[in-house]
């Protein structure tokens, strides 16, 4: 498998992951790590744990799943897929959106079934991809 310089292939509970989670200030650590566990248990068994771009991200079958993050005055989950957020608008309507990315609360992580919902759809996503054939 050839590497990115900007994504570093890890394993679950990676070393990355866990340093970049330890120099987030509280409670956005806390909420992250919440956020974490919640897209573990969603992501598929061998999906494994990448920090890309510097922050942590889910991976499956050699493609991304979704990545998260901490940022001054909230957190944010990127699905890595602008037409999942348009499709899940509804759903999302309590969150601030924008093309890529899902703020919420630093002190409230996303509920556990509106984040399985939303991993579960980017691995179906991304299974799709897989099956067609590239041009």
């Amino acid at each position: 498998m050839r590497r990115s310089s900007k994504a570093v292939e890890t394993t679950e509970g990676s070393a990355e992951v866990d340093a970049y989670l330890a120099k987030v200030s509280e409670p956005a650590r806390s909420t992250l790590q919440k956020v974490r566990a919640r897209i573990r248990s969603a992501a598929p068994r061998d999906a494994t744990e990448i920090l890309s771009y510097g922050i942590p991200t889910f991976r499956h079958n050699g493609r991304n799943v979704v990545a998260y993050a901490a940022f001054k005055n909230h957190c944010s989950l990127f699905p890595l897929q602008a037409s999942l957020i348009d499709g899940m608008a509804d759903e999302l309507k309590n969150y601030r959106t924008s093309k890529g990315t899902l703020q919420f609360s630093l002190e409230k992580p996303l509920p556990a079934a509106l984040l399985k919902k939303i991993v579960k759809a980017r691995v179906a996503e991304n299974d799709i991809r897989d099956r067609v054939p590239k041009r």
